[in-house]
């Protein structure tokens, strides 16, 4: 099980979540992409009709953007202030690729960009 830090308590953490989807959803420019919170304290950004160069470059501008509101966390185990780890998948959809396919390249990508030290973006195409 993944340990928590509660060193600010849930209302602050409530109000950094919230802070963190504005600030994402607010990169978001086109009309058919959107944001979504995944679970926790993950988000889903789901970009249709977005190449893998693309996907990886809003990525990185999602990671900037988050970096630069430089909310402080002193427990952080890379950073002085919050960050964001990313993981991209991009894939042409056919009726050989399931969506879990998808979800399931995503999230290896996270866990990639988390275990090699967080703050950082880590892509593929299917």
């Amino acid at each position: 099980m993944a340990q928590r830090d509660d060193t600010y308590g849930h209302l602050l953490g409530d109000d950094c979540l919230k802070l963190v989807a504005r600030t994402l959803a607010n990169a978001l420019n086109r009309p058919g992409d959107f944001l979504a919170r995944y679970g926790g304290e993950e988000f889903v950004v789901v970009l249709p009709r977005t190449d893998h160069v693309g996907a990886e470059h809003l990525a990185e501008e999602l990671r900037k953007a988050i970096f630069s509101l430089e909310i402080p966390h002193e427990t952080a185990p890379t950073a002085h202030c919050i960050t964001i780890s990313l993981g991209t998948a991009t894939m042409i959809p056919s009726a050989k690729h399931e969506s879990c396919v998808l979800v399931e390249a995503v999230d290896k990508m996270l866990y990639i960009a988390k275990k090699e030290g967080r703050n950082q973006v880590r892509s593929i195409s299917l």
